[in-house]
């Protein structure tokens, strides 16, 4: 660890106390120059002095050099194809086609020489971070020092509709008086869907932006990321860049136009990564579009922002946290994981886990045990809403490029399929939906008694830090130790008893199996080989968990 934490100048924040949130935008935490170097072998920049200038900006919490040196790789990478509008009418008319674009993920012959070679390296990608309270109201200095003149502001319709002092009108406010011309998108589904991203995309296509911002939870900032990837290189068809086998999974061509990322919930972590997901209607199941191309260029991440959440949205937002922590530390090691990546671009996000994102989920999983609880129950706890936030963050950085497995994979489908199910759950708008969050814990203890055969010591230490009482002697019981210590919390924070109690019978599981089966991106991340037969059986084991 020391070794690890010198390599990469690492100065991590400690758990912050109710005594020293005003001066929390001192903490930082620096991952100096990770992806600087592959990004300026990408876009042919050397370096300069700027980089040297602009590299430790205290407030930054990121992978890359500050802000406005990140922009201008950006720029540099951009300037051939993007930003010009007669070169970008001429992409779109003759289909520039740049060296790697013909690479697709879902073919593993093209990635590797041998489908079968493992690969040899991991690579480490976030979003610059600022963390503190009252950071919302930079934004517009933000783009403004970055050159944008016209920018599309996606919104969560639930803070859209708020008055007053909402993280909103901190960013509307701090636009105008940036000089920053805007406009405001909010149709926006909790959940979203093929059909909302399309709507998005095509409000973005239209309004010639050259920049975006997205606030709210995860829904809010993967429909951000969506409709910047498909307005700056519309593809010929929606599931162009969709993940496979779904879709083609088409690498993107290049950078997308800057997106800052204000996330108003404890839970995805998506200010941090570059995946979007969403609900498939026809199918009844979620799927996506992953690469670090679509990462937000900046996450603001404003305690003041999650003040007004209800305890169903925190609850169901930390279990996501807990999940990504959990599985990004079990998922199989990055040098078991096969192909091979045949150029450095076409290594999948989620590569499997790694010492570095290894050192974030287990902060983040220790800080979600003691804040979480604390949180549900009394949301004026300041102290535990903080480190929430933070615990969130910290395992997006993990997740993002570890990646997650069944617990995940296996929810797209229970969420995908709550539209015709009754459940309507407290806290959020009345519809018929299963949070995120719940889909992906109702799973867990089925899933790590399962997992926990091929990595019996990381499950036995997590259960550890979940308050679990148990010594080595434990090792061949370590998946039911797990479960055993993340049924109490669930219970707590008033996880439905299992997948019958939100609508679904024994008559649904082949359903469920199917919609599982294409989640390929995330279930082949799993320690152990889940065919049909495994998938059956646990979703089986889920119908009820207490």
């Amino acid at each position: 660890l020391t070794a690890m934490t010198s390599l990469l100048s690492l100065s991590f924040p400690l758990p912050l106390t109710s005594t020293s949130l005003p001066y929390a935008s001192t903490y930082s935490t620096r991952l100096t120059h990770f992806t600087s170097v592959s990004a300026r072998r990408f876009h042919g920049a050397g370096t300069s002095e700027g980089e040297e200038k602009h590299h430790h900006h205290h407030h930054h919490v990121g992978c890359g050099c500050s802000l406005k040196y990140d922009h201008q790789l950006q720029n540099r990478g951009m300037e051939k194809i993007l930003h010009s509008e007669r070169n970008t009418e001429l992409f779109k008319q003759q289909r520039i086609e740049p060296k790697h674009k013909r690479f697709y993920a879902s073919d593993a012959q093209t990635l590797s020489s041998n489908g079968d070679t493992p690969d040899y390296a991991f690579e480490m990608a976030a979003s610059n971070i600022r963390f503190g309270p009252g950071v919302t109201q930079e934004i517009g200095f933000d783009l403004e020092e970055i050159g944008v003149t016209n920018c599309l502001v996606f919104v969560d319709p639930n803070l859209a509709a708020l008055k007053g002092d909402s993280p909103v009108s901190v960013v509307t406010d701090s636009l105008r008086r940036a000089g920053v011309r805007f406009q405001v998108f909010s149709d926006i589904s909790i959940e979203p869907t093929d059909s909302s991203m399309k709507k998005a995309i095509m409000f973005a296509q239209e309004g010639n932006f050259d920049g975006y911002v997205g606030v709210g939870g995860g829904s809010t900032m993967d429909t951000a990321k969506m409709a910047n990837l498909y307005a700056t290189y519309p593809p010929n068809d929606f599931y162009d860049y969709v993940n496979a086998p779904l879709g083609k999974g088409m690498v993107p061509p290049g950078p997308v136009k800057p997106l800052i990322a204000v996330p108003t919930t404890a839970g995805t972590g998506s200010e941090t990564t570059g995946t979007a997901i969403f609900d498939v209607e026809e199918k009844k199941f979620k799927t996506g579009v992953a690469h670090r191309m679509l990462r937000p260029l900046l996450g603001l991440i404003d305690p003041n922002n999650t003040r007004t959440l209800s305890p169903g949205v925190i609850a169901n937002s930390g279990f996501d946290v807990l999940c990504h922590s959990l599985e990004s530390y079990t998922a199989i090691p990055y040098d078991q994981r096969a192909p091979r990546p045949q150029r450095p671009i076409l290594r999948p996000a989620y590569q499997g886990s790694n010492p570095i994102s290894d050192f974030w989920c287990l902060k983040a999983l220790e800080m979600t045990a003691e804040y979480l609880p604390r949180s549900f129950h009394n949301i004026e706890d300041e102290e535990a809403r903080v480190n929430m936030l933070l615990a969130a963050t910290y395992a997006g950085i993990s997740f993002g490029n570890a990646g997650v497995h069944l617990c995940h994979g296996m929810s797209y489908p229970i969420a995908g399929g709550a539209h015709s199910k009754p459940f309507r759950p407290p806290g959020y708008p009345d519809k018929a939906m299963i949070p995120h969050g719940m889909s992906v814990v109702m799973t867990a203890p089925a899933v790590f008694r399962y997992t926990a055969s091929a990595s019996p010591e990381r499950h036995l230490k997590v259960a550890k830090i979940m308050g679990a009482k148990s010594d080595s002697s434990d090792i061949d019981d370590a998946g039911r130790i797990l479960a055993d210590s993340l049924l109490p919390i669930m219970r707590e924070l008033e996880i439905p008893n299992g997948l019958a109690a939100v609508g679904y019978t024994p008559e649904d599981i082949p359903s469920l199996v199917q919609g599982t089966l294409p989640q390929h991106r995330v279930t082949k991340l799993a320690p152990r080989p889940t065919g049909e037969e495994e998938l059956h059986a646990l979703f089986a084991d889920s119908m009820i968990i207490y």
